[in-house]
């Protein structure tokens, strides 16, 4: 197990340098030096990173930390990235972001030390439904919400701006695992068959034409097309997984497409970008505002201008694209690591995206799998739709770089995210009592023999005296010692008597999986 770990912060480490190099590249080349104040930053987020490594080897000790060492590396590649923008747009937003991560840390930290048991969360799920719905729509109360680039997903707090999406996600995932794990059976009974495909009853699309028209509304209050459909995937994706038919992928396909459809013609703001996706390069839709192609087509420019290898680190022009430290961070690192540099972040992503699967694969609760695959589904796809929407393969849809992309609500969510998945490594990696092993089946035969003999053996006046005697000191209060059979002699002890169904289920029954109550069955 030291090894292991030993191993584990060999990665963090590793990461820890490589980030280091990075900046003291970058500034070198900009500044011709690395300023004191991110150099402080720097070594007090590398000693975060340290400390968070020392508290899961503590805490969580079977689980699996690659997992917080590709974040931190894809978080410190963003940060990197910012602070190049920072340079030649003279902002100060990379400062912000070391601070938030430093928060983000902080949170994870007490997850790592609090909760033991992720099946808690099992206990919460109408309470997490209640707290995710109204994270989602709490940009629409009067004087809370903003509205930024036509969609009204930003709740300003003071000179402060918050996405409560990004944490509504979490909890609504938490609220479909659960409600999934408790009506699976039903869901996943078939119904009729049409072309070779099992299609479930129709008394069965209640939830899903229910999820369905929430995103729907939350596309018509909000005119945000990421977060209608990001909801509504997890939901598909996790009903996918629960019963185990392609039939519902279909349907939540079918259905999400015509409620787009139908807001790309009603909606003017959803209509621009469908419109900019399918001619960026026509003048008239380049220049138009708002709804224009611009941005798209500048992301691009810049994608092609790094080439193989990138205009490398302070050489390229990444400012020049509009919001390039937040929806267009991925282009950004693009034009200066080249196409290199972005399938190794892709790589990154799908190391992580690898572990969650695993994870959801190894664990043996329901609960566990339908909440590990949702949280990792949701990262995945969030990641499809930023890169798909920078480079031409989907319409934009406004989300965010997970652990990349500026801002302190998406850094802290997807930290809790990792979390939440370490975590539930811990417990798909414990070892588990083998109730196979010749140990156990010993202790349960004596345990058999010991609750017989107390039966068999008639209440006499000497036995309240034996009693008083057992607690002196060198005796045994609650198990008296049965000695064990010798394998081999004339003298061998008797078969034990047999033993009722009831009997033998009152013995197990302490040494049965404590599963059920933390709130999880097993699956």
């Amino acid at each position: 197990m030291a090894k292991v770990q030993i191993r584990y912060l060999l990665q963090i480490l590793f990461a820890i340098v490589i980030a280091a190099l990075g900046f003291f590249q970058m500034f070198a080349r900009i500044d011709g030096g690395l300023p004191s104040n991110v150099l402080v930053m720097m070594i007090a987020t590398a000693a975060m990173f340290i400390i968070t490594w020392a508290l899961i080897a503590r805490f969580q000790p079977y689980a699996n930390q690659s997992i917080m060492a590709c974040v931190f590396m894809l978080t410190a590649l963003g940060i990197l990235m910012i602070a190049r923008i920072d340079a030649e747009s003279d902002t100060r937003v990379a400062s912000r972001q070391m601070i938030w991560l430093c928060i983000a840390l902080v949170c994870c930290d007490v997850l790592f030390v609090c909760m033991r048991d992720y099946r808690i969360l099992r206990r919460f799920s109408y309470v997490s439904m209640v707290v995710g719905l109204a994270l989602l729509l709490s940009p629409m109360v009067p004087g809370l919400g903003r509205e930024i680039g036509g969609a009204r997903i930003w709740i300003g707090i003071g000179s402060y701006q918050l996405q409560p999406g990004e944490f509504a996600k979490l909890f609504l995932a938490f609220f479909f695992a659960s409600y999934l794990f408790n009506h699976r059976d039903q869901l996943a009974v078939g119904g009729k068959k049409v072309l070779g495909l099992q299609l479930p009853r129709l008394k069965d699309l209640g939830p899903i034409v229910i999820v369905w028209i929430a995103s729907m509304g939350v596309l018509i209050v909000q005119h945000d097309l990421g977060t209608s459909l990001m909801f509504f995937a997890m939901f598909v994706a996790m009903l996918y997984v629960a019963t185990g038919r392609s039939s519902w992928i279909l349907i939540g396909g079918v259905a999400f497409a015509i409620g787009c459809i139908a807001a790309a013609r009603i909606f003017a703001h959803v209509g621009y970008r469908v419109e900019a996706w399918l001619h960026p390069f026509d003048p008239v839709i380049y220049n138009r505002y708002p709804g224009g192609s611009s941005q798209i087509v500048q992301g691009l420019f810049g994608l092609a201008a790094g080439g193989l290898f990138g205009t490398g680190l302070g050489q390229g022009h990444p400012a020049i694209t509009p919001l390039a430290n937040s929806d267009f961070i991925f282009a950004s690192a693009g034009e200066e690591l080249g196409l290199v540099g972005i399938f190794a972040i892709l790589l990154l992503y799908l190391l992580v995206i690898a572990a969650g699967m695993v994870v959801a694969m190894k664990i043996k609760d329901g609960f566990g799998k339908l909440l590990a695959s949702g949280l990792v589904f949701t990262m995945a796809f969030q990641v499809f739709t930023v890169v798909g929407g920078i480079t031409l393969v989907i319409p934009l849809t406004g989300l965010t770089m997970p652990y990349m992309a500026a801002g302190g609500s998406s850094l802290i969510a997807n930290y809790i995210l990792a979390a939440l998945l370490v975590i539930m490594s811990n417990a798909a990696n414990k070892p588990q009592v083998d109730t196979m092993s010749d140990t156990f089946r010993m202790e349960a035969l004596s345990a058999l023999q010991q609750r017989q003999q107390q039966k068999d053996t008639p209440p006499r006046h000497s036995s309240a005296t034996a009693t008083a005697q057992v607690d002196e000191p060198g005796h045994t209060a609650d198990m008296p010692v049965v000695p064990l059979a010798p394998r081999h002699g004339a003298h061998a002890a008797p078969p034990a008597p047999p033993v009722q169904d009831g009997e033998a289920t009152e013995v197990f029954a302490p040494l049965r999986s404590t599963d059920d109550t933390a709130g999880g069955d097993e699956s």
